[in-house]
């Protein structure tokens, strides 16, 4: 019998150290990777996937320590964040200084295609921001500043046009059919985006206590073609706080379940099962599902449903 739900845990999640391009370069070389639901972005052989089926999107994690960064990157498809702990600082631009938001837990960011990103951990301790990525192949579709490209040489990592890592520093070296990624041209380059605070804050960030006050009377669409954050990246994102729900419901939808605060108890057919805070749940489409906090206080958590919708489009088809 095929189990209604796929669930991975907080505490049993793998990380990988060595995802990404910039695995050695100082500031960055101390970042884990990942990933959840589906392929991820990782460029190393080495990250596990817990969930190698998609919905539709894939879900993926970022765990830095303070003061430890993602250098500055862009997706083809979307790519929204929010906080499961810690604080966090991103920023966008072509050298990351375009404009930038500190966002705390249970904060949710939509970042658009077609702009450099990058965040860090400027929190005191060990912190976790949650990643939902569009379309069901999200593989290849990090394009990397060329510094961080020209950083990472000089640290002993090159990346081949096949997407995939070799380490110098462990006497890896290109493959002769296997030429180093190039960097972005200029006339590439020209074409980011470069939005001040002012374009981006107001319009594709939301605050988990606006959302929390919001979910009063029954769950808010976040993000999606009616979100408060109106956008339509190839999933749907909705916020639930401990009475927004009161009755079983299904969906022809694959949908992911994701806490950010408290616990609750999901009740699918026969199974029941808890979720806490950092836990992912893939329930099947057309099962019945009750979800109910499961103890008294606050409680909150974040569902995705995949869409027909593209995987997003870029900052500057948005903002026509």
């Amino acid at each position: 019998m095929t189990s209604s739900v796929q669930l991975v845990r907080y505490g049993d999640l793998i990380p990988c150290k060595t995802a990404f391009i910039d695995a050695h370069t100082p500031g960055s070389d101390q970042k884990e990777n990942f990933t959840i639901i589906g392929g991820g972005v990782s460029e190393s052989a080495d990250q596990h996937v817990h969930i190698k089926q998609t919905p539709g999107f894939n879900i993926g994690a970022a765990g830095q320590p303070p003061r430890c960064r993602n250098s500055l990157h862009t997706h083809r498809t979307a790519e929204v964040f929010f906080v499961l702990s810690g604080r966090w600082r991103f920023f966008w631009g072509r050298w990351g200084t375009a404009g930038e938001v500190i966002l705390e837990p249970g904060d949710i960011f939509n970042i658009p295609t077609g702009m450099f990103r990058g965040f860090e951990n400027i929190g005191t301790d060990y912190g976790m921001i949650m990643a939902i990525l569009g379309g069901d192949d999200a593989g290849g579709g990090v394009i990397w500043a060329p510094q961080v490209i020209e950083d990472a040489r000089e640290h002993g990592l090159v990346l081949g046009d096949n997407g995939s890592l070799y380490d110098t520093k462990r006497g890896q070296t290109l493959p002769a059919d296997i030429s180093a990624m190039a960097v972005m041209p200029e006339d590439q380059l020209a074409l980011m985006a470069e939005p001040d605070i002012a374009d981006v804050v107001p319009r594709w960030t939301a605050r988990y206590l606006d959302l929390l006050a919001l979910s009063a009377r029954r769950p808010v669409e976040v993000i999606g073609a009616g979100g408060i954050i109106f956008d339509r990246p190839g999933f749907r994102v909705d916020f639930i706080s401990s009475v927004s729900l009161t009755a079983a419901y299904s969906t022809d939808e694959y949908e992911v379940l994701m806490p950010v605060q408290g616990h609750w108890k999901l009740q699918l057919d026969a199974e029941q099962l808890t979720l806490a805070p950092g836990d992912t749940a893939l329930v099947r489409p057309g099962v019945e599902r009750h979800i109910t906090p499961a103890m008294a206080g606050e409680a909150a958590m974040y569902r995705i449903q995949s869409t027909a919708d593209p995987a997003g489009p870029s900052w500057h088809e948005r903002t026509k």
